[in-house]
């Protein structure tokens, strides 16, 4: 069976980099949600609540905050001037230092407050905290498809 995948950061990137407001950002993501089967890329702990409700697992990938800034940068040189596949149209790829900051400081500000919400949810949850986690956990779940 072939799950849809739908990316967070199609839903809130508008062409131009530009927001999707918090409303419509929302309903967005809970109308995603609320198909019969998917896997949902992304934080967006707006609505958080709504989508582990309706999910039967949450993988969780916590990187070293070091690999993340190097994948940007690996990001970055790949797309180029153009608008990688899990990105809103229009937005070709760029770096910026918000973006850094913000990579830099989720491990202080954000993780732990969506751990605790993951964890309370009474789902089975996957936390993986490398690549090579990331490669078998992957290699697994396809040898269960077959």
């Amino acid at each position: 069976m072939k799950v849809p995948v739908i990316h967070l950061d199609q839903l809130f990137w508008n062409p131009g980099w530009v927001e999707t407001p918090s409303e419509m950002m929302s309903e967005r993501a809970i109308s995603a949600a609320s198909d019969e089967s998917w896997i949902i890329d992304g934080g967006f702990l707006r609505t958080i609540e709504y989508r582990m409700e309706r999910a039967d697992s949450i993988i969780f990938i916590d990187l070293n905050r070091y690999i993340c800034i190097y994948s940007v940068f690996k990001r970055w040189i790949k797309y180029y001037g153009k608008t990688r596949p899990d990105m809103g149209e229009g937005c070709p790829e760029k770096i910026d230092l918000p973006f850094l900051k913000w990579i830099w400081n989720y491990p202080k500000r954000n993780r732990n407050d969506t751990l605790e919400k993951i964890y309370n949810s009474g789902k089975s949850v996957y936390y993986l905290r490398s690549r090579k986690e990331v490669k078998a956990f992957i290699q697994k779940a396809e040898q269960e498809q077959r």
